[in-house]
């Protein structure tokens, strides 16, 4: 029986809006991401390079943009929360212990932060038990050691565990350590149809 339920963020609870921010960087004149920048956003969620030092990565390929130009448009891809998922999640946290456990970083946690307000985001924290960001943690997902580390934590038993995220490679390397999972198909299913999609009950 499932006790326990660890969450992804993005497009599971935020919709995230790639394209949006792609394009903003197309018109800034970045032509999508390279492997030096992929390289960087990995450290920079790992919590290993500083913000200004990742933004300022980007003015390698686009010099003449201001650093701020360049953080308005990774901050493009912050989309919106709807309340429904909210309040799916408020029921839920009645009955399982529930964490967040995500690949992002401080500038868009910030972002969501200021786009959502105090209110809605203290509430959505609030049906945490623990929230986990990889830029705190030093580490992200599909990393075993990300998963094993909250296991032990919190003293959680892999087969009373759901995961739930939007990434296979997530979901495989988290099922490989025992943990339930659920691969959600974004634009084909919401999180709030976790009960039509997994043996639980409420």
């Amino acid at each position: 029986m499932i006790t326990t339920i660890i969450f992804d963020f993005g497009d599971i609870f935020l919709n995230l809006q790639k394209e949006a921010s792609l394009e903003a960087f197309r018109k800034l004149g970045l032509d999508g991401p390279n492997d030096i920048l992929l390289k960087q956003n990995d450290l920079f969620e790992k919590g290993v390079i500083s913000e200004m030092e990742f933004l300022e990565s980007f003015q390698q390929f686009i010099p003449n943009t201001p650093v701020y130009k360049i953080k308005e448009a990774w901050n493009q891809i912050i989309g919106d929360f709807p309340l429904y998922r909210l309040e799916f999640l408020q029921m839920l946290s009645q009955k399982y212990t529930l964490f967040l456990l995500t690949n992002t970083d401080s500038i868009h946690i910030q972002h969501f932060e200021e786009s959502v307000g105090m209110s809605f985001y203290t509430d959505f924290y609030r049906c945490f038990k623990k929230i986990y960001y990889s830029y705190e943690m030093g580490l992200r997902k599909p990393n075993p050691d990300i998963y094993t580390t909250i296991l032990n934590q919190q003293d959680l038993n892999p087969k009373r565990t759901l995961f739930v995220d939007d990434k296979k490679e997530n979901t495989d390397a988290a099922e490989a350590l025992g943990l339930q999972v659920w691969n959600l198909q974004v634009g084909e299913q919401d999180v709030v149809q976790l009960f039509d999609q997994k043996q639980l009950s409420f």
